[in-house]
């Protein structure tokens, strides 16, 4: 699995990258690869309030629906709508198919260095 250095990880597979205020979320080449093909996402309205370890979107693939968490509490700033006409995106580059920015942010979850991501997986095996 490709999981950068540049990056924070939940437990949940979600990625995180922090730009100064703002971090923008996605999930994990692990995730997109559990959940097969992507064909579908609901994601969050702008101005929407998030809570860390709740859903912040859902997506549907040809396996199941799953929610996707927040990571962090704060402020929707901006959505990918690329992803409503191309939610395969996420499995052809799952670390540049970002779903949400968060600003805000007031509550930061656990996170993991890619490192510690990686073995993390190991121990999901």
């Amino acid at each position: 699995m490709n999981n950068p250095e540049s990056l924070m990880y939940t437990k949940s597979h979600e990625w995180l990258h922090r730009d100064g205020d703002t971090y923008e979320i996605g999930i994990t080449d692990y995730a997109q690869s559990e959940l097969g093909d992507i064909v579908f996402i609901n994601l969050p309205n702008v101005d929407d309030e998030v809570v860390s370890g709740e859903a912040l979107a859902d997506v549907e693939s040809v396996k199941a629906v799953s929610d996707i968490l927040s990571p962090v509490s704060g402020t929707v700033v901006e959505v990918n709508e690329e992803l409503l006409d191309a939610p395969e995106k996420i499995n052809e580059a799952p670390y540049h198919a970002w779903i949400a920015r968060i600003s805000s942010v007031t509550d930061v979850l656990e996170t993991l260095t890619s490192a510690q991501y990686e073995e993390f997986l190991k121990q999901e095996e």
